[in-house]
């Protein structure tokens, strides 16, 4: 065995025989913008550091209020800790290629980064199914609310969506393991994707992308329309509200859901299950900026601050450990 370079890029890789194995890959990102380098690092950077802020506060504000110990906001702090991580899986390593001009990741790392994201990809879509069914008891059979949504269901409907998340991206975990890459090493994306992945390895394309398809088949649009069918139930439950009122209320807490979770799945299904071509690359890459990036800037915002009991907690907490915010959350509007 020996240890060269590779042709491509200059990238140290193994050979045995007459066979080469690649040992990194280097990540494009959004290497076609050279002269925006600096303005997207200082751009993902306060994006970064907002989903990181306003997740964090969400879970700390759901661990320490009382009034906030209910299903409704324990997967709401479940959603916030899995934004964190997955922002943490994505955004430090996109940054640091504009930032160093440093754009190589290892095999292992690069096969660690799919992992994990891949992974809280698919708890999110289980997590959204549960919440949108929470939504559904608590709107449409509010008699059984309690009954079907007690402390150690939802507890376990919890643990099942990250179990299960993990346990799904196992199979693309293994499939990709098995994979071999032996020519170019540059991916043409932001982060270790499936998808990016099978395109550079050397084995037969179609046999992956069909495996990508039926599982993205079975964990994405699954899920969407178990979420789909929950909020249709919601919206026609609302619509035989009789006070006005009630009806407008209701319908602009889950117009906004159901927007980011449309969009979110849009994006998603559109990435995995249409076939990759050179003109729907860099489409496909512009995409994934909405379901890695933005989705978990919003959410907190969307989701949780909008909240009249979580604003109450949020003021409650300024007024017991600082002024100075009370005055920003005032200044906002939050009141």
């Amino acid at each position: 065995m020996g240890i060269g370079y590779s042709r491509y890029s200059g990238t140290r890789v193994h050979s045995q025989g007459n066979q080469t194995s690649i040992t990194e890959f280097i990540l494009l990102g959004f290497g076609g913008l050279p002269e925006q380098q600096v303005l997207l690092f200082l751009l993902f950077l306060v994006i970064y550091i907002a989903t990181m802020a306003g997740n964090i506060l969400i879970i700390v504000l759901v661990v320490t209020d009382q009034h906030l110990h209910t299903p409704m906001y324990f997967f709401l702090g479940n959603l916030s800790c899995l934004e964190t991580c997955y922002s943490s899986t994505i955004l430090p390593r996109m940054m640091a290629g504009p930032l160093t001009g440093d754009r190589t990741i290892s095999f292992s790392g690069c096969l660690t980064q799919f992992y994990f994201a891949g992974s809280l990809v698919a708890t999110e879509c289980f997590l959204l199914s549960v919440m949108s069914y929470d939504r559904y008891l608590a709107i449409c059979n509010p008699l059984h609310y309690a009954t079907r949504m007690s402390h150690r269901s939802y507890l376990k409907l919890a643990g099942g969506c990250w179990i299960g998340g993990f346990l799904a991206n196992s199979i693309n975990m293994l499939s990709i393991s098995q994979l071999i890459f032996c020519g170019p090493n540059c991916i043409d994306h932001f982060f270790c994707d499936l998808i990016p992945l099978v395109k550079l390895s050397c084995n037969d394309p179609h046999l992956m992308e069909m495996v990508t398809f039926t599982l993205s088949l079975l964990f994405l649009l699954v899920p969407f329309l178990l979420t789909l069918m929950s909020y249709i139930c919601i919206i026609t439950t609302i619509l035989r509200i009789p006070s006005t009122a009630g009806r407008h209320k209701s319908f602009s807490t889950c117009s906004s859901h159901l927007i980011v979770v449309s969009i979110y799945y849009a994006t998603l299904l559109t990435v995995y299950m249409f076939p990759t071509t050179d003109i729907l690359s860099d489409f496909k890459k512009v995409l994934s900026v909405t379901y890695t990036v933005l989705t978990p800037l919003v959410n907190p915002l969307i989701y949780s601050l909008r909240n009249k009991e979580v604003q109450a907690a949020l003021r409650k907490a300024c007024r017991k450990f600082m002024v100075g915010p009370c005055q920003l959350i005032n200044f906002l509007g939050l009141k």
